[in-house]
């Protein structure tokens, strides 16, 4: 019957589908042939329910129901098995007392609460709408109510079509292409192959955990006078619980609690404390007795817990599908992402761990680290005032050899592959967006028209006009009044960004005291170490003044936020999301940008050196350079901040769970506790952050930035990265499963502003590790010295012999006696030689002190300063080209979902054109059948 059924009304459904396509001429023969081909289709399609001979593919499919079976011909049995099930039902807490009616959202309120009208009126509108309703008085406190929601098949179907909810309604078949007799034996061999390998360990074993991904289908709006073209195995099962919940919060939000214009809606409930909460249940527990490969799964959720939020299955890819389905696609675009751009940093991972192995491998034959580690009659001046002693260049051999494992040959062109690595990163990532997008059927979904905000409305309700989408009236604000909101924003966002530079000033004045008094310092080791000392110090301070800053930050963005007065909810999100994450970027890498570009910069030298205020010296670089510095920057911020982020995300809600779960152990017992319905264990979890995935986000984009920005000065940035979102992809994976309430589940088509936000960084990071490589590392003065200065000057070449004498040459001599008196050491540096120092070295590029000019610039020092200038000018084009021919040659469709897309295009036009001629020929038996005149036309 159902082949009979669909056979005769398939034609009928793809006009549905696609009824304002534009028509053309065919010839007859061509529509019949297409009929026998959509025939064979259906005969396919068929065939192949017949072959599964499953009672249900719906969402539920999924469960595991034990050994429950029902025959056509045992009546008897299957009214025990529904008794059965209606008490199984009645116990879990996901339905009503009936065991019939699955609970679809929880609104929470207390009885103590005065807003009892608001809430009557609003439940009364909501019983109105079709929508039934059950209330229950918490086990743990008689104050608390909770109002359990149910929405039948009609008010399913009826709200499901107004919101243009795409449902299944034929199973796509895909055509194969023709292969070669050549291609065959080669994938023969490539198979034959694979059999020594391991079964694609990454994979998710579908064997014992079956039905991972929803079927295959052509989905279409769903709509009630189609509805015997959709496939439809239990009412109950149609619409899955995502859906179900989407579903009733869209009609929640359009119910009104008070007569008003404005007086709509459960979100200004909320905000004014109406109701405490309102949530989705979660599908029951996350836990089973029963292993998952024996029994199957419980739930969903147990079965996400088991294939995605346990540390069990890290090196295995998401169930991308299943979450979409639990959680809805804006979560799973989330992890969607996050898997992608952990699964890119792979290669960018293995290229720095090999730039710094290559560091290791030749720190034996670096001629720069061995002439430092041999320099012991090479005494360099003073790095602080009266404090810090000469010292022998040949004591910072140890730092020559870690600066070498980071600043070597292979820097360069690791900057060049990381800025390359960005672009390709967010061009596959439009591919593979893409691809999300047409399998979970976004590609023509469009947001709805968004509420504007109460906050909005209270404020300019006086002013009206027109809105030009929907033709209602609506709150207007004046051009004027915008403009000085948002220049007093812009002034907040500036006066912050100058607090941020002021702790930065506060951090340089730490250094530049705390290095003096280090190196006076009774112990030797600090005393021996006294600028690794303060570097270490100061960035461990500079962190807790950042995380410190960061709460600052929240509130004032808020407020700034507020004070903008945004429209909508999506125009205060992306508001919003761009001041916090400006601050933060600023707060985290600014300290980085002093190090890597002003430290050590700006001294002057031995006689005159420039100072804070007249009276602080300024911090000079390590003889080794100032990269080791930046390397101690990056690497202390980067592994405290990952750790204190993965601690706030899962330890937060752990401790505050565990001390619910104790409280209520210690009054009611562990016996009492278990038995506890999944609406009172769904309200003991913690609710979602306020602002949504804005943290999630904001975290990866601030690690994106670390590993992109300066990775030419920390190669090993991507490899923490990795390691860091191998945890961060399990880590949150649980918290939305175990620690979190249900968000509720909602639709996007990508992950918004944040994919602007990572063009910046890809931008910035070009010109940043442009000037690390120029400005900061020696790359720069050794090529100038190897071609010009060096003993291979004039011979093209640059190899390690050609760096013989470049320490010497990059130091200039200093006249003792020419210190200032505040800058004059204690000691006379007679321990060295025996005799008072005359003269002592430094870094930098001058004339001796008995030169014409004393101390003034040497010619090398305009040849080092020209080669930087033109090294970042060719860096920056070169890159910025080689990144434009990346985007331009990297479609943002594959070619594979292209031909799809065009194939089921092309195929749906073909069943339009024949539906249009099954239509003209039931017209014409029925005039036919009514005795009416026609004339002899075609059809």
């Amino acid at each position: 019957e159902g082949r009979e059924d669909l056979q005769g009304n398939h034609l009928e459904t793809e006009i549905w589908i696609k009824r304002d396509a534009q028509k053309t001429d065919v010839d007859f023969s061509e529509i019949l042939n297409a009929i026998q081909e959509i025939a064979k289709d259906v005969n396919i399609f068929f065939d192949e329910l017949e072959g599964v001979n499953s009672p249900s593919k719906d969402d539920d499919s999924l469960l595991h129901h034990g050994n429950l079976t029902t025959t056509s011909d045992d009546a008897s049995r299957l009214e025990v098995v529904g008794e059965e099930v209606s008490d199984k039902n009645k116990a879990n807490g996901l339905y009503f007392r009936d065991g019939k009616c699955r609970i679809d959202y929880i609104l929470v309120y207390r009885k103590s609460n005065p807003q009892t009208e608001k809430r009557e009126v609003f439940e009364r509108n909501i019983r109105a709408e079709g929508i039934q309703m059950e209330k229950e008085s918490s086990l743990t406190n008689s104050d608390i109510i909770f109002v359990k929601l149910h929405a039948p098949w009609e008010v399913l179907g009826k709200y499901a079509e107004l919101m243009n909810v795409r449902m299944p309604f034929r199973r796509k078949i895909y055509y194969l292409h023709r292969r070669y007799k050549f291609m065959n034996r080669i994938e023969k061999q490539i198979s034959r192959f694979r059999g020594w390998l391991p079964r694609k360990p990454m994979k998710l074993d579908k064997e014992t955990l079956p039905d991972l991904e929803e079927n295959d289908c052509y989905t279409a709006p769903f709509s009630q006078q189609r509805i015997h073209h959709f496939i439809i195995h239990n009412k109950d099962t149609f619409f899955n619980n995502a859906t179900r919940s989407r579903i009733v919060h869209h009609i929640l939000q359009r119910v009104k609690y008070e007569e008003g214009k404005n007086k709509i809606g459960l979100n200004r409930l909320l905000s004014n404390g109406s109701y405490e909460a309102a949530f989705p249940l979660h599908e029951g527990s996350y836990r089973s007795k029963n292993s998952i490969k024996t029994h199957g799964a419980e739930n969903h959720r147990h079965l996400l817990y088991e294939c995605w939020a346990s540390w069990g299955v890290w090196y295995k890819y998401q169930p991308l599908d299943l979450v979409r389905r639990y959680f809805g696609e804006k979560i799973g675009l989330y992890f969607a992402w996050l898997g992608w751009y952990t699964g890119m940093l792979f290669p960018a991972a293995f290229i720095g761990l090999f730039v710094f192995l290559y560091g290791v491998t030749t720190l034996n034959h670096c001629q720069v680290s061995k002439e430092v580690c041999q320099a012991t009659d090479i005494i360099m001046c003073p790095i602080c005032d009266k404090y810090c002693p000469f010292m022998r260049l040949s004591d910072s051999c140890v730092y020559a050899k870690v600066t070498h494992l980071f600043d070597n040959g292979a820097t360069v062109f690791f900057a060049v592959f990381m800025a390359v690595w960005a672009t390709v990163f967010l061009e596959f990532w439009k591919r593979r967006r893409a691809v999300i997008a047409y399998d979970w059927d976004l590609i023509d979904w469009e947001e709805e028209e968004e509420e504007i905000r109460p906050q909005f409305e209270a404020k300019y309700s006086k002013k009206e006009r027109m809105n030009p989408i929907s033709g209602k009236p609506e709150p207007y604000q004046a051009f004027a009044d915008k403009c000085s909101r948002l220049i007093v924003s812009a002034s907040g966002i500036f006066f912050m960004i100058c607090v941020v530079i002021a702790a930065v000033f506060g951090i340089v004045i730490y250094r530049v005291v705390t290095v003096s008094t280090f190196a006076a310092f009774k112990w030797a080791l600090i005393r021996n170490n006294s600028q690794v000392a303060t570097t270490g110090t100061a960035v461990c301070i500079n962190f807790c003044i950042i995380m410190l800053l960061n709460v600052l930050y929240e509130k004032v963005a808020l407020f700034l936020t507020n004070l903008e007065q945004p429209r909508t909810e999506s125009e205060w999100e992306n508001s919003f999301t761009l001041k916090m994450f400006l601050f933060q970027f600023v707060n985290l890498n600014s300290s980085t940008f002093y190090i890597a570009f002003f430290l050590g910069r700006f001294t002057g030298h031995p006689g005159a050196y420039l100072r804070l205020i007249n009276r602080w010296r300024l911090e000079e670089c390590h003889p080794s350079g100032c990269l080791i510095d930046l390397c101690m920057q990056m690497g202390i911020i980067m592994v405290l901040k990952q750790t204190w982020n993965n601690f706030m995300e899962l330890g937060y809600p752990l401790i505050q769970n565990w001390w619910t779960r104790r409280k209520l152990r210690q009054e009611y017992g562990t016996q009492r506790k278990t038995s506890f319905p999944q609406w009172e264990k769904d309200y003991n979890l913690q609710p979602m952050n306020a602002y949504g995935l804005f943290d999630e986000y904001l975290e990866m984009i601030l690690q994106f930035g670390f590993t992109t920005i300066f990775v030419a000065a920390f190669p090993l940035a991507p490899l923490l990265a990795l390691l860091n979102n191998i945890i961060e992809i399990r880590l949150d994976a649980y918290k939305f499963v175990t620690q979190w309430r249900r968000p509720l589940a909602s639709r996007a088509k990508d992950i918004g502003i944040w994919y602007g936000i990572l063009e910046g960084i890809g931008i910035l990071s070009v010109i940043t590790n442009a000037f690390v490589i120029a400005v900061t590392s020696d790359f720069i003065p050794r090529l100038v010295y190897a071609y010009k200065y060096g003993p291979c000057a004039g011979q093209g070449e640059a190899g390690q012999k050609c760096m013989v004498g470049y320490v010497n040459a990059s130091l200039s001599v200093f006249l003792v006696s020419d210190f200032e008196n505040r800058s004059e050491p204690t000691s006379n540096g007679s321990e060295f030689s025996g005799s008072p120092l005359k003269y002592c070295r430094y870094r930098d590029y001058r004339d001796p002190p008995h030169s014409p000019v004393p101390y003034g610039y040497t010619l090398q020092f305009w040849h080092v300063l020209a080669a930087r200038l033109a090294f970042i000018i060719v860096f920056e084009h070169l890159v910025f080209c080689i990144k434009h021919l990346i985007s331009y040659l990297i479609p943002d469709l594959p070619k594979d979902l292209r031909d799809r897309m065009r194939r089921e295009k092309y195929l749906i036009q073909e069943m339009m054109y024949e539906a249009e001629l099954e239509r003209l020929q039931k017209e014409r038996k029925e005039r036919k059948k009514n005795g009416k005149s026609y004339h002899n036309e075609w059809p």
